[in-house]
């Protein structure tokens, strides 16, 4: 479970950047929302279920995921593939200082242990010219917050007492011209690749957020695939599709070997494989029902690519995911949430986060969004609202609705946020000049 990720010096993101989960002491207007929406993790600490971005086009929402992304990739990758950082990391480009100085990465979240009790961990590093140049690892294992190791440049400092498995590591890191302990590799992901359980048990628990930012990642694409062909699974699937009215009686995956039953294919589709129209790019097919006069004759097949909607086709993906995140209480980031999806699905998928009783394994859900029917008092905290700005110099900044002075319980947040009382919105008055402009030249 996430608690903090912060940033720096990275996309759009020039200074230290801070999105949080932590629930802040608040009573709503709605008291099932503080019931439901928060998750006690310790006893003083409380987290949220979900949470939504908003802000306006390029103000630096979709580089957050991004930022998230990076941090992951690098955390599971960076030991097998040499190049990550090169590829993975870029800088805030428009200020010179920035040039010379790191980008920071760091996640503060929760693991459970063997007596099913959270432990906090806070797990960062910095990257400057495509090195790891600092490392750290803290945990709360009890009360009070201590250091599991920290990393300067290739020295390395393990406290034995809690990371045993790492000390004798610590010799290998100073040549830096191991094949697993680089310049360019983390430290902790070097322990775990050689056995280490806990290293293991902290990379296994970063690399297992997903995040999903297009229907077109091959990764998302074969996760589904997979699932499809498993019948439990599948039945989930179909069961979540149906539920959503997307009209689909059955879904099914051909071998590799089968080709696509034409003489079940809907007449148009035929024509259009007939005259070379029409390729098939995924061996997936739907079965929908066909009618004559309101009775239903019989399941016709048809290609999914083809014939299904982009938000059949994006809810489908995202189905296995949404599934996976709540059997099992783990975090989903997804950007673009409402896009290609109707704003009471939306709606639901939210719902179901935010509920003991759908969400009793406590995942959470982190979104980008644009839709505004969202931004209610009775289905999210003002604490569950973040708003992403940039200004002037390209710089993103963000801020929680709860930061925000005058924001009452009774406030009716999505007009206010359309009105720019929150800030986070687009400056359009320049678009009217600018077409009166050119239809008059």
């Amino acid at each position: 479970m996430i608690l903090e990720f912060t940033t720096a010096n990275f996309k759009s993101f020039k200074t230290i950047q801070t999105f949080t989960m932590r629930a802040a002491n608040i009573s709503s207007k709605y008291k099932e929302i503080d019931t439901n929406n928060v998750i006690s993790i310790t006893e003083k600490i409380k987290i949220l279920k979900s949470k939504a971005i908003y802000g306006a086009n390029a103000s630096g929402k979709s580089n957050l995921v991004s930022a998230l992304f990076a941090y992951i990739m690098i955390v599971k990758n960076s030991v097998k593939e040499e190049k990550i950082l090169k590829k993975i990391i870029k800088k805030y480009e428009l200020s010179f200082e920035n040039t010379e100085i790191p980008t920071f990465f760091q996640l503060i979240f929760a693991i459970k242990n063997d007596d099913n009790v959270n432990i906090i961990y806070r797990y960062g590093f910095e990257i400057f010219e495509n090195k790891i140049i600092s490392e750290w690892l803290f945990g709360v294992p009890k009360k009070v917050e201590v250091q599991y190791f920290i990393r300067e440049g290739m020295n390395v400092k393990v406290n034995e007492r809690v990371f045993k498995e790492a000390k004798k590591f610590e010799d290998l890191t100073k040549s830096g011209d191991s094949d697993i302990f680089r310049t360019n590799s983390l430290f902790l992901s070097a322990v775990s690749s050689m056995g280490g359980s806990f290293a293991k048990s902290i990379v296994n628990a970063i690399s297992i957020i997903n995040i999903l930012s297009g229907i077109d990642d091959p990764i998302i694409r074969e996760f589904a695939s997979e699932n499809i062909e498993i019948e439990e699974n599948k039945n989930e699937i179909l069961g979540l599709l149906r539920a959503a009215d997307f009209g689909i009686e059955d879904i099914g995956k051909l071998s590799k070997e089968e080709e696509f039953p034409i003489e079940e294919m809907p007449l148009e589709l035929r024509e259009l494989l007939k005259s070379g129209n029409f390729k098939k790019t995924t061996n997936f097919y739907t079965k929908r029902c066909k009618f004559r006069d309101n009775e239903k004759i019989e399941d016709i097949a048809v290609d999914f690519d083809e014939w299904e909607s982009e938000g059949t086709k994006k809810f489908f993906y995202l189905s296995p995911l949404l599934i996976r995140t709540l059997k099992e209480g783990r975090t989903l980031i997804i950007d673009e949430f409402d896009a290609r999806l109707h704003p009471l699905l939306t709606k639901k998928i939210v719902n179901l986060f935010n509920s003991n009783l759908t969400n009793s394994k406590n995942a959470q859900l982190i979104f980008v969004t644009h839709d505004t029917n969202l931004l209610k008092q009775n289905l999210l905290r003002r604490d569950q609202i973040c708003f992403i700005d940039k200004d002037k110099y390209g710089n993103s900044t963000l801020k929680t609705l709860i930061e925000i002075k005058g924001v009452r319980n009774d406030s009716s947040i999505d007009k206010e946020y359309i009105q720019g009382k929150f800030g986070a919105v687009p400056f359009l008055d320049n678009i009217d000049k600018k077409f009166t402009q050119l239809m008059y030249e």
